[in-house]
């Protein structure tokens, strides 16, 4: 029984940590507000309340002084779960405000017995990503940015709300995990309502794809789902990820929508 969780959370990790480079430069950083947060209860299986996964936003000063985001996502286990396994990561990335560009991403999280710990530096001058892997030092490696401009895959999930797909529409991303770089192509599959713990939605169905010879979770035959409403601010209030032992349903159980703008001076 402990298989089960220990691939699923591990294919969560690559849902929500891995790095698109999406096909047209994203100029200023769009997809999250500052102090805003999503709050996710995991569902697997019979768990209806299997993990939780915070997702958060926080603007900052750079080392160089300039405006940057950290984009924070905690991931845990909870209830029954917990008590067969106990799984904690966080993930955090460090965007450019300005450009958009993933300047750093990191990694750590333990089982217990299997850890991750692992960061990513990008160098845009040199085109060069140094990935070091701590946990397991073989995979560390100097990776060559191919054309694009990185960012996290959460952000670039949650920026499609400013995207106005429509069904039948797609957009290419180029996905970094560790040491590789994966093509997708996220499509807008339909509209659909769905309800959740913060009520009834009418969404519009994203479903990224790895196309030309799938390779890592999609070659295993998984899919990912992301619903967005398109009412309000439209919010990624769903999301599904298919194994073949298995689906995790990711339902968005609390939303802040950031700090309030200061006064006008």
């Amino acid at each position: 029984m402990r298989l089960a969780p220990s691939g699923l959370l591990g294919s969560l990790a690559f849902v929500l940590f891995a790095v698109p480079v999406l096909s047209a430069n994203p100029g200023p950083f769009t997809a999250f507000t500052d102090g805003e947060t999503f709050t996710y209860r995991v569902a697997w299986g019979l768990f209806f309340h299997a993990g939780e996964i915070v997702i958060a936003a926080h603007e900052e000063k750079g080392a160089d002084g300039a405006n940057v985001f950290r984009i924070t996502t905690d991931t845990s286990t909870r209830g029954l779960v917990r008590n067969f396994y106990a799984y904690n990561n966080r993930a955090e990335g460090i965007i450019d405000q300005a450009s958009g560009r993933l300047l750093f991403c990191r990694e750590k999280g333990s089982d217990g017995s299997h850890f991750t710990d692992n960061e990513t530096t990008f160098d845009y001058a040199q085109k060069i990503a140094d990935y070091v892997d701590r946990a397991h030092p073989g995979r560390t490696a100097r990776i060559q940015i191919p054309a694009g401009e990185p960012i996290d895959l959460i952000s670039a999930l949650v920026d499609s709300r400013n995207w106005n797909l429509t069904p039948g529409e797609k957009r290419n991303v180029l996905v970094n995990v560790g040491n590789e770089f994966f093509p997708l192509t996220l499509y807008a599959d339909g509209y659909d309502e769905v309800r959740t713990p913060l009520g009834r939605f009418q969404t519009i169905v994203l479903i990224p794809r790895m196309e030309d010879n799938p390779r890592g979770f999609f070659k295993r035959g998984g899919e990912i789902k992301v619903w967005i409403s398109q009412e309000g601010q439209k919010l990624p209030v769903k999301m599904q990820l298919k194994l073949k032992f298995g689906s995790a349903i990711l339902y968005l159980t609390d939303y802040h929508k950031g700090a309030p703008e200061g006064p006008a001076k």
